[in-house]
């Protein structure tokens, strides 16, 4: 079913949960058609029961950012079926908390792969569309763990520096074809990825260097993604990395006692 006259339609992945679900949900509150993926069979259950009355606009389907010709089919199911392919928001990503010494070669291949080839893969797939059709709008997660040295996340914040990097790169090479290529990096969000790996010490050290004092949430970080893939609001935008972060990246020394 194609989308209507002037309907914006994206591809979110990793959008059965977390950023990529409440990305999904802004998205198509402001009326886009949106195409999610995500690996997870149970996630995806759960966020179709939630969506369901978008029904018509909206399709999640499963699938892995790291499988090229499966991300490639997903763009041309997408237009085939919905129309010219206008939004990408990459939220697919997994992270450990690991100390330098602790990480091994595996943990640091298995971040990457998901985070930054499977960035790229889905980005280049798309941005391919987007050229066909004159232009879009694409928008990778990132994280302040790829903008600061943070404890414990040599391969995390090490894959996420690369998605920085990817980015504007991308906005250079892309731009002459009216795609527009940005990225948010979240600070601490409460996702279930967070949940499942910030222990209530993590959690302090968090708390005391994010300026807001507080963890933010999907939503949040959903209001910029939406901004930044909307060719309206964002036109003269590319080649920016968005901290949502609460003020952690701007802190610095933080010892607020003193002021």
């Amino acid at each position: 079913m194609a989308a209507a006259a002037g309907q914006r339609v994206a591809i979110v992945t990793g959008g059965a949960s977390g950023i990529g679900l409440a990305s999904v949900e802004l998205l198509l509150a402001r009326g886009w058609t949106v195409v999610g993926t995500d690996r997870d069979a149970k996630a995806i259950a759960a966020a179709e029961a939630q969506l369901a009355g978008h029904a018509g606009r909206f399709r999640l389907v499963q699938g892995d950012v790291t499988d090229e010709a499966a991300m490639t089919r997903l763009v041309a199911e997408t237009e085939r079926d919905f129309g010219p392919l206008k939004g990408l928001v990459t939220s697919a990503g997994i992270g450990r908390d690991v100390p330098l010494l602790e990480t091994t070669a595996e943990m640091f291949r298995q971040i990457h792969e998901i985070n930054v080839i499977g960035t790229f893969i889905i980005a280049k797939a798309a941005a391919a569309a987007m050229r066909a059709s004159g232009g879009g709008a694409i928008c990778t997660i990132a994280s302040v763990s790829g903008l600061t040295g943070n404890i414990g996340r040599s391969a995390y914040g090490a894959s996420k520096g690369a998605v920085v990097n990817l980015t504007r790169i991308m906005a250079v090479e892309l731009a002459r074809y009216g795609i527009r290529v940005n990225s948010v990096a979240p600070g601490p969000i409460e996702t279930p990825m967070v949940a499942a790996i910030h222990t209530a010490a993590i959690r302090e050290q968090w708390n005391d260097k994010v300026l807001l004092e507080r963890y933010g949430t999907p939503a949040e970080i959903a209001e910029a993604v939406a901004f930044l893939v909307d060719g309206e609001r964002s036109s003269y935008i590319t080649g920016q990395i968005l901290a949502v972060d609460g003020g952690f990246v701007a802190c610095g020394l933080n010892d607020r006692s003193r002021v």
